[in-house]
């Protein structure tokens, strides 16, 4: 595992610098382009360098769903992007990148688009005007007609709670987000929320009092394990299922701040394993999802189609547990 001294060097910057963002310090005055170049070093230092092969003549478009500022707070698409940049870089494929922005795609050519995060009806519809092949990467509109890489949010949500439930736990809570298209035409199905309900009610543990929705940030994450300590008092789940990282590490902060010890009094489980969550304290215990290989994969996905596959197909990549000690 790369230290926090490996990405100080790397960034040029001290490692308590290093440390205090990796945490998420909302005190810490630095810019946003040196956030951006420690959480790339870390996640580059968490990859395993794959070799170069043959170049490639394609040019792919990469649209990106989140803008760069959204992207320094949720390091999950960080991670796929930077997947899908190396996969390129190995094939010697051209690339750009469009951070929101559908229209500034309509001035260019490209052989082929990965679309990455959550797109409307009408967004999906734009696209497939721009280019005849496009690779969802986190969703999957239409399987019937275009290629996706997509995780098992369900199964990742039925596997934590199992092992809650078989390490003792019956009072479990829920931390998570909801989002809405950037169009802002519909809100979006919350998979490991609906997971969430749907398990815990039919082992008969469901408490909806137990649920704290905000959005999918360490700001929320705070806020809402916060208003979950001072509503249920001694009452408090001894476990929580967080739907993603950053809002168990907000979460984290709040109980470290109350000085509810984890995980003997609060078991925590976050989702993602993004590069900083093994560096919190203590180290946090998530799902991890090999976002680089997601990343990978669209590449690998998107060139068999350019090569001349014509049946759309989706890949599911696999999760697993993370232990750490929370």
């Amino acid at each position: 595992m790369a230290t926090i001294k490996d990405i100080a060097e790397k960034a040029g910057v001290s490692i308590a610098t290093v440390s205090r963002v990796l945490n998420y310090d909302s005190s810490l005055s630095v810019s946003d382009e040196t956030k951006k170049r420690i959480f790339e070093i870390a996640e580059a230092l968490s990859y395993k360098k794959r070799p170069s092969k043959k170049s490639s003549s394609a040019r792919i478009g990469i649209l990106l769903w989140y803008t760069e500022k959204e992207e320094l707070n949720d390091l999950y698409y960080m991670s796929i992007r930077l997947g899908i940049e190396q996969r390129c870089e190995q094939h010697g494929i051209q690339v750009a990148n469009f951070y929101n922005s559908i229209d500034s795609m309509k001035q260019e050519e490209f052989q082929g688009i990965i679309a990455v995060g959550k797109f409307s009806e009408n967004q999906v519809d734009e696209l497939s005007k721009m280019a005849e092949h496009i690779v969802f990467v986190d969703s999957n509109p239409d399987e019937d007609v275009y290629d996706a890489v997509v995780v098992d949010f369900e199964k990742a949500t039925r596997t934590v709670l199992r092992h809650f439930i078989e390490n003792g736990h019956t009072n479990i809570g829920y931390l998570g987000g909801r989002e809405e298209f950037k169009d802002h035409s519909a809100e979006i199905e919350e998979i490991r929320e609906k997971t969430f309900r749907t398990y815990l009610s039919q082992a008969n543990l469901l408490d909806e009092s137990n649920l704290y929705i905000g959005s999918f940030t360490v700001e929320d994450g705070y806020k809402l394990m916060k208003q979950a300590i001072v509503e249920k008092g001694d009452d408090l789940p001894t476990a929580f299922f967080a739907a993603n990282d950053l809002i168990a590490i907000g979460a984290l902060r709040a109980l470290n701040e109350e000085k509810l010890a984890v995980p003997d009094r609060v078991s925590l489980f976050g989702v993602n394993d993004i590069s900083v969550s093994k560096y919190v304290y203590p180290p946090l215990s998530t799902v991890k999802v090999h976002t680089e290989v997601m990343g990978e994969t669209a590449v690998d996905t998107i060139l068999e189609r350019i090569n001349g596959r014509q049946i759309p197909k989706k890949v599911f990549i696999a999760t697993k547990l993370v232990i750490r000690e929370t």
